[in-house]
């Protein structure tokens, strides 16, 4: 191919060979220019779809939290998360209190 384009290249005036390679140059800058407008085009797609996943995840999330929020929680849940309540050991204490009181009287009268 290289030489099929010097041979057609040699039969060429000087002011041909000039005009032709401004002409290339001018082809090669729109080619370039072409380039990087398509080029910046997909960077700000691709920006754009990045954003969008990253809204439709935000909203998913969103979602999912809302649906957990909206539902009633369980007794088990509502019992376990309660303070506790105080020591019942007090009133065992004055049962004991009182059956030794009872003996204590009946050894009295009898």
């Amino acid at each position: 191919m290289f030489k099929f384009a010097c041979d057609s290249i040699e039969g060429l005036t000087l002011n041909q060979k000039r005009e032709t390679l401004k002409a290339l140059k001018v082809a090669i800058k729109a080619d370039a220019a072409k380039a990087r407008e398509v080029k910046a085009a997909l960077k700000v797609e691709k920006a754009q779809s990045a954003e969008f996943r990253r809204q439709l995840a935000i909203e998913k999330a969103q979602a999912k939290l809302d649906k957990l929020l909206s539902k009633p929680v369980g007794s088990k849940a509502i019992k376990a998360n309660r303070k506790p309540s105080k020591v019942t050991s007090i009133q065992v204490e004055a049962r004991e209190a009182n059956e030794i009181a009872k003996k204590f009287a009946s050894k009295k009268t009898a």
